[in-house]
């Protein structure tokens, strides 16, 4: 179930089975100018992305796994096969099953087949670093430049520990400094133009050094320092086991949301980093503890639940990418209220009776 069953270069689409990787679609599209955006970092499978309604680094300037999938083919707990949405790029007819499916974490249906919007490849790529004094100013900075409505690819957050880890662990030479890294798409003149009114627009929230990956193999380098930053972290201590969480917010919230969520990691005495896919309002916290010590994972755990209390409360979810599973059913309720929790009940049963599709997530019974 891992192969690109066809592509429509003129209509900027794609049929694929669940199985094939963002990174083996990507290589195939190399040659056709087109390319599939969606970036967790890890080189999922375009099913399991589906399923989780996965977004990641792109997600500022091309949206989530929601906005990729035009429609899909899945099988239902009674057999049946349902086909949904179509190649068309808009409609107006019928429920939305598609969106209905993408991100039930498996509980509604098993996907076979997706069709994906593609998008051109940008004829120039910039890379740019830049350091802060402190994590707030890095976050106000995003937060201006979203607002000026400068169309970035990535602006990803890394604080002062993640990025002492990744100097470690990628080579690199980074300030050990709450750090945001840009991506900006488009042609040459637009791609300067981003660079240049960003530059101005991070000196105003005490950004400096603003530094450039000047060639396509500094820019790899980067990125790929950015996406192994669990493994950078979990190498801070040896043996040690990573316990993650992430929560999202409005994007207006975004700075107090974090201090406060830093000022919390400080006073649990644990070793946690923080980054973030800032422009969109999420960011993600890696607690490393010893897995033989019970207080240090209860607290760790502890830490979790406060945060994603306290992302509610600012008027955002638990989890923005990293969805429900079983540790975050507890909050479904808070976050979704009574009336939708008894709808998404309602959905489960209707199409899956017996409970035999991921039994026990996203509220549904645990036991057949």
């Amino acid at each position: 179930m891992n192969e690109v069953l066809e592509v429509n270069e003129s209509d900027m689409d794609c049929r694929v089975q669940p199985g094939v990787t963002r990174e083996q679609l990507n290589d195939y599209l190399r040659a056709t100018g087109l390319f599939f955006p969606v970036d967790p970092g890890a080189n999922a499978t375009c099913g399991g992305m589906a399923s989780t309604r996965a977004s990641g680094t792109n997600t500022v300037r091309y949206g989530t796994m929601r906005d990729q999938v035009k429609g899909l083919t899945a099988v239902l707990a009674d057999g049946s096969i349902v086909q949904t949405g179509g190649r068309a790029r808009k409609s107006a007819t019928g429920y939305d099953l598609t969106n209905l499916l993408v991100g039930s974490e498996g509980t509604l249906g098993i996907i076979t087949e997706l069709n994906l919007k593609l998008h051109g490849q940008p004829e120039a790529v910039s890379t740019a670093v830049c350091t802060f004094e402190d994590l707030h100013g890095a976050v106000e900075s995003v937060i201006s430049i979203i607002q000026c409505g400068i169309p970035i690819a990535k602006v990803e957050f890394l604080d002062a520990k993640m990025c002492d880890a990744v100097n470690k662990y990628n080579n690199l030479s980074l300030e050990a400094k709450p750090t945001l890294f840009f991506e900006f798409h488009g042609s040459h003149n637009s791609v300067e133009e981003q660079a240049q009114t960003v530059g101005d627009l991070v000196g105003e929230y005490g950004g400096s050094g603003f530094k450039w990956a000047s060639t396509p193999e500094e820019r790899t380098h980067l990125w790929k320092a950015r996406h192994q930053a669990l493994y950078a972290a979990l190498a801070l201590v040896p043996g040690s086991r990573g316990i993650l969480t992430d929560a999202c917010v409005p994007i207006s919230r975004l700075a107090e949301c974090v201090s406060k969520t830093d000022e919390d990691l400080r006073q649990t005495g644990l070793l946690g980093v923080m980054v973030g896919h800032v422009g969109d309002g999420n960011f993600h916290v890696g607690l490393m503890v010893d897995p033989n010590n019970k207080e240090e994972i209860l607290e760790a755990k502890r830490f979790a639940d406060r945060m994603a209390v306290r992302a509610i409360e600012m008027g955002g979810t638990c989890s923005g990418e990293h969805g429900i599973g079983y540790g975050k059913l507890v909050f479904l309720e808070r976050e979704h209220g009574a009336v939708n929790l008894r709808m998404m009940k309602a959905i489960k049963q209707a199409l899956d009776p017996k409970h035999i599709l991921n039994p026990g997530k996203m509220g549904s019974l645990a036991v057949p």
